[in-house]
């Protein structure tokens, strides 16, 4: 039997998801021979826990078993948060990302900053670097990509106090504790009991 398509498994693990006070972020449904792999993205403004993924892992892995369309089909589930370097499409990733450097095209114009302030309709953007910080706001609707960038060195002070600080819940760029500590929680992957 073959295993349920993206939009079933989407479907199925939604509520479970909300049900936990979490954001499902995207659903991917992996064949590969005779295995597949379902990997399913979570966040939350708060982050998620080891724990959390651990638990939700588990509930997605029941409700997998139960379909009909599994059967005894072979699969892998994998429970994660998105990675460091993820696109940011919803004002909520925004939000999330407060504090970051991202890199963007607005306008056909390429622009690094730093994420500062989020409404409904724009972002503040920390511009300059550490040397010279500047605040520019740019309207979302003109982003047309987005990503959030690696950092290896802390941002300066008034780079990180124009940003409004980071988002409650995430590690500062640059702190070497807390960047390990979220690539793991980023790199997570909770698997399911292989069928």
């Amino acid at each position: 039997m073959p295993i349920p398509s993206k939009e079933r498994v989407n479907e199925l693990v939604a509520e479970l998801v909300a049900r936990r006070g979490y954001d499902l972020e995207d659903v991917n449904v992996i064949p590969a021979g005779r295995h597949t792999t379902v990997r399913v993205m979570v966040d939350s403004d708060a982050g998620v826990s080891l724990d959390a993924i651990a638990d939700l892992s588990r509930d997605i892995s029941v409700a997998l078993d139960d379909l009909t369309e599994v059967g005894e089909t072979p699969y892998t589930l994998e429970v994660t948060t998105p990675g460091v370097e993820r696109p940011l499409t919803h004002e909520r990733h925004w939000r999330r990302a407060r504090g970051r450097k991202v890199r963007l095209s607005a306008g056909g114009e390429a622009v690094d900053g730093r994420i500062g302030a989020v409404t409904d309709d724009s972002v503040d953007l920390v511009v300059g670097g550490k040397a010279n910080p500047t605040i520019r706001p740019i309207a979302l609707a003109d982003i047309t990509d987005a990503v959030v960038q690696v950092e290896f060195s802390p941002p300066g002070e008034r780079e990180l106090e124009l940003a409004g600080g980071v988002a409650e819940g995430r590690p500062i760029s640059g702190d070497r504790t807390t960047e390990r500590d979220a690539t793991e929680l980023d790199d997570t992957e909770s698997e399911g009991e292989d069928k």
